[in-house]
């Protein structure tokens, strides 16, 4: 695997910069179709799909962070260097997230496994595979829990999961992302909460209640009073408690790819000291000075270095699986 040469040294440039840097994705070369699944009673999500140039060697799902969508520049990024390897490539949005809003009356959460499960269910049925999946930040949440919760069948499902800058311990998270330095992201991530909730509430108002919406100001406080009470975790704590994929870890028999940076100022590192991933042989914790959260802009190009890292991590695991 190649060394992390940082772009970028201060943490908060490199999570800025991994979000505004303008990714590239081949429409021309790759060009994208909405595929949309129907992962339970009255529930659909949608990805954007690309066939690579030739036969594929297998299919990558990506999964995007809080509210985040396909379109987020990390899946882009991934996505090209996965279909110029030759895998077909799936950028799923979680429930309502993308422009999908119609598809689904309901809302998301950390550690919603149920659409990517029956996805890959789904595409298994109809004969295709490999399934490898890649998760950026809550997105890595997602696969990660999952890849824990299939334990001893995983392999029956799927080759490989990769997980970058992910909140494995979503309370410590959530309270990190509370302190001062962390201000301008929590402001953002719950103004975008805030406004797809009362766009939910406006278009179902017999499902969803504006009840106290305009007090919300951190994420916890809008996991609480929303996600926690909707979904019927009843805390914001307990919701935390039951969905951290920290938890799942040592469950998962499949190889596991796991990117973080030591100063990511949304996640301390020390969750990943705690969780001491190296008790589980399947997972590789590859740690880096720096990086940021999502950000990892190399000094020299390719500039997204982690997607080469997760593709060839990719590539060699499903050709064991084929072997």
């Amino acid at each position: 695997m190649s060394e992390f040469r940082p772009f970028f040294k201060n943490a908060h440039l490199a999570t800025i910069a991994g979000n505004f840097w303008k990714r590239n994705l081949d429409l021309t070369r790759f060009p994208g179709r909405p595929s949309i699944w129907d992962t339970e009673p009255g529930v659909q999500v949608m990805a954007m799909s690309h066939e690579p140039g030739g036969t594929a060697i297998g299919e990558l799902f990506i999964l995007h962070g809080l509210e985040g969508s396909h379109d987020s520049g990390y899946c882009q990024s991934l996505a090209q260097t996965a279909l110029a390897r030759g895998f077909r490539v799936h950028r799923l949005n979680m429930r309502g997230c993308g422009g999908t809003e119609e598809l689904s009356k309901t809302l998301y959460h950390a550690g919603l496994t149920q659409d990517l499960r029956s996805i890959l269910e789904q595409r298994r049925a109809a004969g295709h595979g490999p399934f490898c999946l890649a998760g950026f930040s809550l997105g890595g949440n997602v696969v990660l829990k999952l890849a824990g919760e299939l334990g001893e069948h995983g392999r029956e499902l799927v080759a490989a999961v990769a997980a970058v800058s992910t909140p494995i311990d979503l309370h410590a998270c959530c309270l990190e992302l509370r302190k001062r330095k962390n201000r301008l992201y929590e402001e953002r991530f719950v103004k975008s909460l805030k406004e797809r909730y009362r766009r939910r509430a406006r278009a179902h108002p017999e499902l969803y209640s504006l009840e106290g919406l305009d007090e919300v100001r951190t994420v916890i406080g809008f996991d609480d009073r929303i996600t926690a009470r909707y979904f019927g975790f009843g805390s914001a704590e307990r919701y935390y408690a039951l969905q951290s994929s920290g938890q799942y870890v040592p469950e998962i028999r499949v190889p596991a790819l796991v990117i973080q940076a030591q100063d990511d100022p949304m996640i301390p590192f020390s969750v990943y000291e705690r969780a001491r991933l190296d008790r589980n042989s399947q997972v590789r914790l590859r740690a880096t000075a720096h990086g940021g959260h999502v950000g990892f802009i190399a000094r020299e190009r390719p500039r997204f270095w982690v997607d080469q890292p997760i593709v060839e991590f990719f590539a060699s695991q499903v050709g064991a699986s084929t072997r």
